[in-house]
């Protein structure tokens, strides 16, 4: 098989056309026939997701490769810990049996931090032993985001035992530090934490570059951090990668890596420069079995049609065709459903706020943020009805609630504000990182209701709008993902993202996105998880109703 373009080399960054000629899934040789030739499409390594959790695509990995090809993604960085909250190693390896079903090259990490805190109830642990097993295993490749930072600038002997195993292993490892800076930020770093997608500023995301962490742009479904970063990408070329962390199908289907490499450009940044991110420093720090456009090489690349709408005509992985203009050839598989969902349907009166002799305090209310995982902590006078403490829809704050969904308990309860909902309901039992149900309304039995829709089905999620209005995208997979064709699931989230908009009136981009990371106590400030409110500065619970 013969190739020919104009081939970007990111080694000496220069355009050449030149000849590629492919054998047994290799790049044999390669040709100089002399300087760029316009009109020609140019050759250029295949997209890498520096760090995604496939799991939040709702879709197995042979379905996200599916769709992953058609935008030029020819390998992912993957932290399978959403899984492995639900199902523990047995998870881990799911994935990387379902993975290796395609030709899509997925990196998987050994999950550090399962369960993520000790605050909440998953249904799996995954220790130091467990950890050793994984970093054995050829297709892990590195020690998944380290979110227990507390731990290591603690030095907790857990904590530091992982750090251990990865460090024997020679296997990098990732970090995860929203808002370390500083001293602390320098600590984490020495202990062997290598890179960090967390960074939410330029300010945080310049600190840690300085003192020598590798930066990890995300631009994914709910967080966006490509407008307060990619400055850096000019002053930091060698320590900047793209990635997504979590990306829900609809937006998937839209595009992937090579929408940040199209903005970085559109902004003016040097062509080598996006093209290290996108494609190189992941292949080269995570030492992936991923082509660069070398003699002897994988042959791994993409050709797209020209250097400014980016439109991409071929995805190549090990020689073969994948994707060809906008058309994905990996076939549509089948996968083994492993689950577990152990509780059962909820009543109305399971909701219940009660009022006490305190109830004339400020509430403690969840302030959501569009485009960001990060919450606010707001103090505001509660709205009673009798003796229970209600959802106010005219001020927008909502009831949320965590259900265990692991075993039978009582839910836990808060309230929330920037939903939007006007009415009805929505749940998900997509709920980092333990994956609990959690769910947000404007009143008990939609709530209720909407919870109990993803409890019969054993995963999914559910908007409800009344009594006998409701939508259901079933996950029979953990819980998170589903083995549909992933065009279909695509459309059927655009619809059920639609329906919460138009018909129940969330004002959120991603509102099932969000609601996900409202469950996620490493990431501060007020959280919900299925034993209570949860203050992430303090790191510790807290009550609904302000001391």
């Amino acid at each position: 098989m013969q190739i020919s373009g104009n081939l970007l080399n990111l080694f000496d960054r220069t355009i050449r056309f030149s000849q590629l000629t492919i054998e047994q899934g290799r790049i044999h040789q390669i040709d100089e026939l002399g300087p760029e030739r316009p009109g020609e499409p140019y050759v250029l390594p295949g997209f890498v997701d520096a760090h995604v959790h496939i799991e939040s695509s709702l879709l197995t990995p042979a379905q996200f490769a599916r769709l992953a090809v058609e935008h030029g993604t020819v390998a992912t960085v993957s932290d399978p810990h959403e899984i492995g909250n639900v199902l523990g190693v047995d998870g881990v390896e799911y994935m990387i049996a379902d993975g290796k079903r395609t030709p899509f090259k997925f990196c998987f990490g050994a999950p550090s931090c399962v369960p993520a805190t000790t605050f909440e109830t998953a249904g799996a642990t995954i220790g130091v032993r467990d950890i050793r097993r994984l970093l054995g295993l050829k297709e892990i490749g590195y020690l998944a985001e380290m979110m227990n930072f507390p731990g290591v600038l603690n030095q907790d002997p857990e904590v530091m035992a992982k750090i251990m195993l990865a460090n024997a292993f020679n296997k990098p490892i990732d970090g995860h530090a929203p808002g370390l800076r500083g001293n602390d930020a320098q600590r984490y770093i020495d202990a062997g934490m290598s890179t960090d997608h967390e960074c939410f500023t330029y300010d945080e995301g310049l600190d840690k570059a300085q003192r020598g962490m590798n930066i990890l742009i995300r631009e994914g479904s709910a967080a966006k951090n490509f407008e307060a970063l990619i400055p850096l990408l000019a002053e930091f070329p060698e320590k900047i990668m793209f990635c997504s962390d979590d990306k829900h199908p609809d937006s998937l289907i839209e595009g992937h890596i090579n929408l940040l490499v199209k903005r970085a450009l559109a902004k003016g940044h040097d062509i080598f420069n996006v093209l290290r991110a996108a494609c190189m420093n992941p292949v080269l720090h995570y030492r992936l079995p991923v082509g660069l456009l070398r003699e002897g090489d994988p042959a791994d690349f993409i050709l797209v049609q020209n250097l400014n709408e980016f439109t991409i005509l071929k995805t190549v992985i090990n020689g073969a065709v994948v994707a060809e203009n906008g058309i994905s050839s990996l076939p549509d598989l089948r996968s083994e459903h492993v689950n577990q969902f152990n509780c059962l349907p909820k009543k109305p009166s399971d909701f219940d706020v009660l009022a006490d002799s305190t109830t004339s305090g400020q509430l403690q209310v969840i302030e959501a943020l569009d485009g960001q995982l990060i919450t606010n902590k707001l103090l505001l006078p509660p709205m009673t009805r009798g003796n229970r403490i209600v959802a106010d829809v005219t001020r927008d704050i909502l009831k949320i609630t965590v259900v265990n969904r692991y075993q039978d308990a009582a839910p836990a309860l808060a309230f929330i504000k920037n939903f939007g909902l006007q009415k009805g309901a929505i749940a998900s039992s997509v709920g980092h990182d333990s994956h609990n149900i959690v769910a947000v309304g404007c009143d008990d039995e939609s709530l209720c209701r909407a919870v109990n829709l993803v409890v019969e089905a054993r995963g999914g999620l559910s908007a409800v709008a009344g009594p006998d209005h409701h939508l259901l995208l079933h996950l029979p997979i953990a819980g998170l993902m589903t083995d549909a064709d992933g065009y279909t699931v695509a459309k059927q989230y655009t619809a059920i993202d639609r329906f919460v908009k138009e018909q129940l009136g969330s004002t959120l981009t991603s509102p099932f996105m969000t609601l996900s990371f409202m469950a996620l106590l490493v990431i501060p400030s007020l959280k919900l998880s299925d034993k209570g409110l949860f203050d992430g500065q303090t790191f510790q619970f807290t009550s609904l109703l302000a001391p």
